[in-house]
């Protein structure tokens, strides 16, 4: 006798990557001028230490790790699509 294959559950990660339309991307616009801001940051910082500056490099290299990069992937922009998604999901539809 055959044995019918149940499907795999998915958590609700998979299931929003699944609902989403193939192609598009996690941050948002906001999220990645945040994170080339904070790319630009380091880069300059690190372009001074190399100069020989003592204050102003470390300065830039901290403000770029610790505040803009943890920044732009901790703050969640939400796409329209995603409202639309939450909006559907709080109405019961």
């Amino acid at each position: 006798m055959a044995q019918r294959k149940r499907p795999k559950r998915q958590t609700k990660a998979a299931q929003a990557r699944a609902g989403r339309q193939g192609g598009s991307f996690l941050l948002g616009r906001r999220n990645v001028l945040l994170l080339m801001a904070g790319i630009l940051i380091i880069v300059t910082g690190y372009l001074l230490l190399g100069r020989g500056s003592i204050t102003a490099a470390p300065l830039l290299l901290v403000l770029g790790y610790c505040v803009v990069v943890p920044l732009s992937i901790i703050l969640w922009v939400k796409r329209p699509e995603d409202r639309q998604q939450t909006q559907r999901t709080e109405t019961g539809e």
